[in-house]
C-alpha cells in the first residue's frame, strides 16, 4: 500500500526544505532564461530570504505536500487588495510559486496544492485568483488551463543597453587617449 500524500501549511521552520525543493524551479527557470535566473545550488540557504517572505505575514501562506516524512511539493500564495480608482474593488489571491518533485508529478499534487491555495485565499476574502507563468513552462500552462485559468494579459520584456555597456562597446570601437580633450581645449 502506498502512503497517501498529506498537505499542511508551512511554517518558518520549513524554510530550508522549501529552499531545497525550490531548486526544481531554479534549475528549470535558469535553463530557459539564464539571463534572468540564478542556477540551482546545493547551498540551499542562499534562497532563504526569498522564501521566508512567503512564510511571514497574515496576508500570505505556503502549503506543503508530503509523502510520508518527505516534502514533495509546495505552493505560495498571497492575498492583495489592489487600490486604484481604475479597478473594481476586490481581494485577489496571487499564486507565487508552485513546485512538485519530478518523481511525483502526474499524481495530482500540483492540482491539489492549487486548490488548497485557492480555498485559503477564498477564506481570506479573495474573489479572483491570479498567477504569472513563463511561456517556456508549457507543463504548468497546461495544468493551469485544466484548472480553469485563462490568459488575461501578456507580459512582454526587452533587454535594454545600459550606459555602462554602451561605454564599453564604444571604447572597443574607437579607443581614445585619456588626454584627447586636453589638447582640444587650450586655456
Amino acid at each position: 500500500m502506498t502512503n497517501p500524500i498529506s498537505y499542511r501549511r508551512a511554517t518558518t521552520e520549513d524554510v530550508l526544505t522549501i529552499c531545497e525543493l525550490g531548486q526544481i524551479l531554479n534549475a528549470s527557470h535558469h535553463s530557459a532564461r539564464p539571463d534572468i535566473y540564478a542556477d540551482a545550488t546545493t547551498e540551499f540557504s542562499r534562497d532563504e530570504p526569498h522564501w521566508l517572505s512567503s512564510l511571514q505575514g497574515e496576508d500570505r501562506a505556503t502549503f506543503l505536500a508530503e509523502l510520508g516524512s518527505k516534502t514533495v511539493g509546495f505552493i505560495t500564495i498571497q492575498v492583495v487588495k489592489p487600490m486604484s480608482p481604475l479597478l473594481q474593488p476586490m481581494v485577489v489571491g496571487r499564486i507565487g510559486s508552485v513546485a512538485v518533485s519530478e518523481q511525483i508529478r502526474g499524481r495530482g499534487v500540483g492540482s491539489s496544492l492549487i486548490k488548497l491555495a485557492e480555498e485559503w485565499a477564498r477564506k481570506q476574502g479573495a474573489t479572483d485568483i491570479r498567477l504569472a507563468v513563463w511561456e517556456f513552462n508549457q507543463q504548468a500552462v497546461s495544468l493551469y488551463r485544466e484548472l480553469g485559468y485563462e490568459i488575461r494579459a501578456f507580459e512582454m520584456g526587452k533587454r535594454v543597453r545600459t550606459a555602462e555597456i554602451e561605454e564599453v562597446n564604444a571604447s572597443r570601437i574607437s579607443p581614445c587617449p585619456s588626454n584627447r580633450f586636453a589638447s582640444e581645449n587650450p586655456r
